[in-house]
């Protein structure tokens, strides 16, 4: 068969059938001189065995040139803004400011008491309330959140670790309020609690219980919520504590591979809980680095788990992924140049082929994005999208010498990152003995090093540097909102039955210790107001609190 006559193939089996489900965007795509442009470019039949081999179809096995048939000639990425501050009305009013100007998903920020299970009124939330994200201490909290936002429409992603599952009781409550059947909402719950031992720090319990509860989330999803991703593993914040592309790919991938052996051994079927493996990797400036660094992750990902778990359907050895451009790389000085910085990123997560982009706002060094921020980076995809082109044909840069040569040694360098991690047990091993830390550690001080030496421009901050600083409008968070919070969540407590509630937290610290599935209580937790504080503490007080060796 020449690889004209398996292109044949792939587009009787694979593009025709999708193409029934998501038509095209248009009948033909060309560029602005006309020329057309195929669906799918591939080599001349010289190239044949080593293309079958290494890059494939879109949407077939080993996924390297795409997880879908036709990518964005069919649907684009899903546009995200991450947002959230201060109260729930407040969050919500910018969502649907967001959505007005064209985002198609949510992405929720939450504020670091309700990262770490806190309510506002407990003494260690002092100053933090409201302020790098969204307070949802309670269900009432995330109703008003998500008020006039249909959950069966727009996909509501969460950027929440420790507390993930309780978050995710509060949305499907909220769902049912609706009306909305659980098989209809669509989201994805972070969920990734490994890498906030090596990269983050919002964890709250041990290892095992809070891998524990990643499993629980799996099963129970598994079963009624099918459309939700019930984790995101996450590579962002690998890199943005200093990883190389490298470094990120091989942890974020060790990771995933410690989550699904937590599965299998729980007795799940791999090929029910790996449809709803979800990514998120970062963007950095490095652009044909990370246009090679989405790709080696996917084939990567492909074979782990066709070859080493056995998975049997091709949308288990799928890796779908979100981008969101590189926080770390902002920079306060001349911050007009983040949006340079923004757009050559998000180019290189589309040539990549993400499946949903978050683009950080300019001024996002120095505050949470304002409106008229979080709007220019949103219109940024908006002009990649629908203006320069690289939507029209599935992984354009596939075939150049260089993207090829990079996806190789990428992959070639993050599989010698995993044969070390295996050497010593697997992930949890490493992060407990802070082999991951310390490479990360590592990887940091150089590029410091490398920077202060001027080896590397970073423009604005060690070349091309202006006398005067800029500082744009920024956003301030009113002091008022913790007091108001502190407020709110006294008065839910005043006004809901504490005999119940009493009820349900003991059933859930009785629970931490037997394998019965903890989604069930916690929704029913949530549902007669228990606040997240009170039923992270409960968890505290069976499981005890992860204490970081140094």
């Amino acid at each position: 068969m020449t690889i004209q006559d398996d292109k044949q193939r792939w587009e009787q089996e694979q593009v025709e059938p999708t193409i029934g489900r998501f038509p095209e965007r248009k009948a033909t795509f060309t560029t602005d001189s006309g020329i057309p442009l195929e669906r799918l470019h591939v080599p001349d039949e010289a190239a044949a065995h080593t293309y079958a081999e290494q890059l494939g179809f879109p949407g077939e096995y080993p996924f390297t040139r795409g997880v879908q048939p036709t990518m964005y000639r069919g649907r684009l990425w899903t546009m995200r803004q991450y947002a959230g501050f201060a109260t729930a009305a407040q969050s919500n009013a910018r969502y649907k400011y967001l959505l007005s100007r064209g985002t198609t998903g949510l992405s929720v920020a939450f504020d670091l008491p309700t990262q770490i299970g806190y309510d506002p009124d407990d003494p260690l939330a002092e100053g933090e309330v409201g302020r790098v994200g969204v307070s949802i201490p309670t269900l009432h909290d995330m109703e008003i959140l998500l008020a006039g936002i249909p959950l069966d429409k727009v996909s509501i992603s969460m950027t929440i670790n420790a507390p993930a599952a309780i978050l995710l009781a509060m949305v499907i409550a909220v769902g049912k309020k609706q009306g909305v059947r659980l098989d209809q909402l669509r989201g994805t719950i972070q969920n990734d609690i490994l890498k906030e031992y090596i990269a983050r720090g919002t964890y709250i319990f041990p290892p095992t219980p809070a891998l524990r509860l990643i499993t629980d989330v799996f099963a129970y999803c598994g079963e009624h919520v099918p459309r939700w991703n019930t984790i995101s593993v996450s590579g962002y914040h690998v890199r943005e504590a200093g990883s190389t592309a490298a470094q990120e790919i091989a942890f974020t991938l060790g990771n995933g591979i410690a989550y699904v052996r937590a599965a299998v051994a729980a007795g799940l079927d791999v090929d029910v809980f790996a449809k709803q493996i979800s990514f998120f990797f970062n963007a950095h400036n490095n652009f044909l680095e990370e246009v090679a660094k989405f790709r080696a992750a996917r084939r990567m990902w492909a074979k782990i788990m066709r070859e080493q778990f056995g998975a049997k359907e091709p949308k288990s050895w799928r890796m779908r992924f979100h981008t969101q451009t590189g926080g770390s790389t902002l920079t306060a000085q001349q911050p007009d140049n983040n949006v340079v910085r923004v757009t050559l990123q998000a180019l290189a997560a589309v040539m990549g082929g993400t499946q949903s982009l978050h683009t950080n706002g300019k001024d996002e060094a120095l505050a949470l994005p304002t409106e008229e921020a979080a709007q220019v980076a949103l219109r940024i995809q908006q002009i990649i999208a629908h203006e320069s082109g690289v939507a029209d044909t599935v992984d354009p840069l596939a075939g150049s010498y260089v993207i090829e040569y990079l996806t190789d040694q990428l992959e070639e360098k993050a599989a010698a990152y995993l044969a070390q991690i295996d050497a010593l047990g697997g992930m949890l091993p490493a992060i407990e003995q802070r082999f991951v830390q310390k490479e990360i550690e590592t990887a940091a001080y150089r590029y410091q090093q490398a920077l202060d030496n001027d080896e590397i421009v970073v423009v604005g901050v060690n070349q091309f540097t202006e006398d005067e600083t800029v500082v744009p409008p920024l956003q301030r968070i009113d002091p008022a909102v913790e007091q108001a919070q502190r407020d709110h969540i006294q008065h839910i407590r005043a006004t809901r039955d504490q005999a119940k509630v009493n009820a349900i937290l003991a059933q859930i610290g009785t629970a931490a210790h037997t394998n019965t599935n903890l989604m069930p209580l916690f929704i029913e937790a949530v549902e007669n107001a228990a606040t997240l504080g009170e039923i992270c503490t409960t968890l505290r007080n069976e499981w005890g609190e992860y204490q970081e060796t140094f």
